[in-house]
């Protein structure tokens, strides 16, 4: 069933051209990407299809009753309510149908109501009609929903009574993504939705996506997660969209081969082309063959020659280098405590850091990734510990909020104001590099975009030749294009490297080690992220298969208490047997909600007032006990990945 069709959609502000002939259909649970370069057009696309935004013409086609949902980028909640009321307020209609129902069940308990037959005979019917709707409509189960979503979006039951407006701009971004996720509409469109998630929650958010029950469209910059979910991709590129079938790793297979066939194609009409130019040049002015060339210039001037597959449309070009070599000892940290005005947010921090290391730091939103980096670069001293710096280590420092750029300063003063010896020429030929041309040099940070920011900021980082680089988040607000331009400019730097991110596949491309931070210390992974992940994984099943005593006492002794320290072996054990009792009280529970449920469709029980009430109230404890089962096996579940 298709819930959204657009066909030779045209857009443009003012003069520009942004959209055109755009052809787009989604059928029912497909999973859509929408790629391409920043300004392409992919959130205008967007917002023309939520509604969001006019469009000059075309037509968009959403049958009649589908329910479309929007979140677009730095989306946030602005309510004066709790987390929990806000979210409840989705479910209005649920708590109305159940009021319907509780009023249903005060008039059955009056004895009056038997006297009466047929009364008694269409309140019960209604009532039954009214509780197989409600149960179908997930009325047993929207609050067991809510705390689910909730605490895969990193709010925990103890945070429900906070008030919204305490909230920082990335949670109340969260908030806004669990809300709209409650809604479950036919046709989800997000906007960036990995913006502001920790790698926990991404994982969580992209299972969660997988088994959606309706159709997603999504533009997103974070490949991983793109390869996780998607299983069609839109390629907005120069006005057009063209439609690819996989996820995001075939698309890119998929544009090569597409790419090397037109430049083949391409080369084959430019030489046709030159011949027939070359032939109506020479023979035009020639009585005897001006005939013949005119006729060459019409098939000229009628043919629909092919654009070139490589367009207009330019890559960023740089790379990093070094002045001077650092010793091979480039830091080291000692039972180090990270944290603001004496607040620690991550403490017992050691590492060690050797010269062409590349090493990734990842961890929960809140751990203090970010703090470390600015402590280790000297912005915020150390609450306790000590950090030993090697021989020669230069910094070259990427601050994710880009708090070090004047937004006063033109583009091309933010970079000569700090290599003043450097002439114009010469800074604006470092600028084009990260196309910035023309006029564009004479803008003002304050003026620019997230990505133009990020391309200044790598600019200036180039500039420094710095032979240890300290990166946080460096691939935020860039498109995929500049995203491959920076890896592989790294992939190539011949210094050391540590860098916070999120971006799965980028940590891959670059990291030789990977350092999980939590907030009692720092654990040491030496791989790439997918080896991080099975290592995890290996660790994971190691501790389930010793869930003995004798044998926890075993693998304690032989692992480093730096690696799997006692108690949280402690707490897992009682997780994992928690869990078999819960998946055996569940299995229990509802059998017993099953053979109350066939009672109740027994005509001769139905017909009895006070035994159908007996029953009913008995289902409501069994599903009661049910839903505080499986959101007690929920949190345990999530807790125990955490290990």
């Amino acid at each position: 069933m298709i819930v959204l069709q657009v066909n030779q959609l045209h857009k443009s502000f003012v003069v520009d051209e942004i959209l055109s002939g755009v052809k787009l259909e989604i059928n029912h649970r497909d999973r859509v990407a929408l790629v391409g370069r920043n300004g392409a057009g992919k959130s205008t696309l967007l917002k023309i299809i939520a509604g969001e935004m006019s469009y000059d013409s075309g037509e968009i086609i959403i049958p009649k009753g589908t329910k479309v949902g929007y979140m677009e980028q730095h989306a946030g909640i602005d309510s004066v309510l709790t987390i929990w009321d806000e979210m409840m307020t989705i479910f209005d209609h649920h708590r109305a149908a159940e009021k319907e129902l509780r009023s249903l069940e005060q008039q059955m308990a009056n004895p009056d109501i038997y006297e009466n037959a047929e009364s008694y005979a269409r309140i019960m019917s209604d009532y039954d009609l009214k509780q197989v709707a409600f149960k179908d409509s997930g009325g047993y189960q929207y609050e067991a929903d809510t705390r689910s979503v909730l605490h895969g979006m990193q709010f925990f039951p103890e945070e429900y009574s906070k008030p919204i407006q305490s909230l920082s701009g990335g949670q109340k971004t969260r908030l806004a993504l669990a809300k709209l996720l409650l809604t479950k509409p036919d046709l989800l469109i997000l906007d960036e939705p990995t913006n502001h998630l920790d790698i926990d929650t991404l994982s969580w958010l992209e299972r969660y996506l997988q088994g959606y029950p309706g159709a997603i469209l999504i533009v997103s910059h974070d490949r991983y997660f793109l390869d996780q979910v998607v299983n069609f991709v839109y390629e907005v590129s120069r006005h057009k969209v063209k439609r690819f079938v996989g996820n995001y790793s075939a698309y890119l297979d998929e544009k090569a081969k597409t790419y090397e066939r037109d430049l083949k194609t391409f080369d084959k009409q430019q030489e046709e082309k030159a011949k027939l130019e070359d032939f109506v040049q020479r023979n035009l002015a020639r009585a005897s063959t001006t005939k013949m060339a005119q006729s060459r210039r019409k098939v000229l001037e009628k043919t629909d020659w092919m654009d070139s597959p490589d367009g207009d449309e330019k890559s960023a070009n740089f790379g990093f280098s070094i002045d001077r070599q650092s010793g091979n000892d480039v830091l080291k940290l000692q039972d180090v405590t990270v944290g603001y005005s004496g607040k620690p947010v991550s403490q017992d921090v050691n590492l060690r850091v050797f010269r062409e290391d590349r090493i990734a730091l990842v961890g929960p939103n809140g751990v203090g990734k970010s703090t470390l980096l600015k402590t280790v670069v000297k912005d915020i001293p150390p609450i306790d510990g000590s950090i030993h710096y090697g021989t020669n280590v230069q910094f070259g420092y990427y601050d994710q909020e880009q708090a070090k750029l004047t937004g006063s300063r033109s583009v091309l003063k933010e970079l000569w104001d700090e290599w003043p010896l450097m002439n114009e020429k010469d800074v604006r030929n470092v600028l084009g590099r990260f196309l910035f041309s023309g006029d564009d040099v004479t803008k003002s940070i304050s003026s620019l975009s997230g990505g133009e920011k990020a391309r200044v900021a790598l600019a200036k980082l180039m500039m420094l030749k710095a032979n240890t680089l300290i990166l946080d988040e460096p691939t935020n607000h860039l498109d995929l294009d500049s995203k491959e331009v920076l890896e592989n400019a790294l992939i190539d730097y011949p210094g050391t490297i540590l860098f916070v991110s999120h971006d799965r596949y980028f940590i891959n491309r670059i990291a030789t080690k990977v350092i999980e931070l939590s907030s009692d210390g720092a654990f040491e992974y030496l791989g790439d992220y997918d080896y991080y992940v099975e290592k995890k994984k290996e660790l994971e099943e190691i501790r389930a298969e010793q869930a003995g005593p004798k044998a926890a006492e075993a693998a304690a002794a032989k692992q480093s208490t730096s690696t799997i320290d006692k108690e949280a072996k402690k707490r897992e054990r009682q997780i994992t047997r928690r869990l078999e009792e819960l998946e055996t009280q569940l299995q229990t529970i509802e059998e017993q909600i099953n053979a109350v449920e066939e009672k109740l469709c027994d005509p001769a029980i139905f017909q009895d007032h006070t035994q159908l009430l007996a029953l009913q109230t008995e289902l409501d404890a069994y599903k009661e006990q049910q839903e505080t089962f499986m959101i007690e096996w929920v949190e345990l579940e999530e807790e125990l990945e955490a290990f």
